[in-house]
């Protein structure tokens, strides 16, 4: 059970990340300062950076934590099961979630913080930086070494593509109910394609079970 000091530091946690993300919001990113976001907190700077050490980490944080996911799920998958179907199920069970790192969730709070992520140039540039930690942590999952480091480029930037057009295609007006056979369908033709170059290509047990 979680005491109360970390309850405590929790509730901090998500009241200054709500409050930047708002300001940033309304404002803009660059027109908002740390100092700001400490005001619209009520808590003090030094307070702050306890809690998040780069103007950056109050927004990205929420990517981050996603950090080492497809690592996670190549580990966690059952005894019967390649890491490429995995990774596979992992991904169209989140787009059923709606979960908003396959890009398929149309609440407005949702694409309004993407929009922010993917307008802001340092912020952007900040997530590519992530893919590279994605990566690595996925290839010492799928093995180690070169091989696995090329197949796990290879299934991260399929992830990430497939998210980026679930996105474009939400902020150009359509529901996430309306796209999510053709998302689920997209979805399975990347992992198609996966499983037959990675199958084809790499040893060991990628894409057979």
């Amino acid at each position: 059970m979680t005491g109360l000091r970390e309850r405590k530091k929790q509730r901090t946690h998500d009241t200054i990340s709500a409050a930047a993300i708002s300001l940033f919001l309304e404002r803009g990113y660059d027109a908002v300062s740390v100092a700001d976001v400490a005001e619209a907190a009520e808590v003090s700077k030094p307070t702050l950076f306890k809690y998040f050490a780069t103007k950056e980490d109050l927004v990205l944080h929420r990517i981050a934590d996603h950090q080492g996911e497809a690592a996670r799920v190549v580990r966690a998958r059952r005894p019967d099961e390649s890491p490429l179907a995995a990774l596979r199920r992992h991904f169209l069970d989140g787009l059923d979630r709606r979960d908003p790192v396959t890009g398929l969730n149309d609440d407005a709070r949702v694409l309004a913080y993407h929009r922010l992520v993917f307008s802001t140039p340092s912020l952007a540039a900040r997530v590519a930086s992530y893919t590279e930690a994605e990566e690595t942590a996925l290839a010492e999952a799928l093995g180690g070494g070169l091989t696995a480091l090329v197949a796990a480029g290879q299934i991260v930037a399929v992830q990430r593509i497939l998210a980026r057009d679930n996105w474009r295609r939400l902020i150009a007006g359509r529901s996430a109910a309306e796209i999510h056979r053709e998302a689920a369908e997209a979805a399975g033709d990347a992992f198609d394609l996966l499983e037959r170059g990675l199958g084809h290509h790499y040893p060991g047990d990628l894409a057979e079970g």
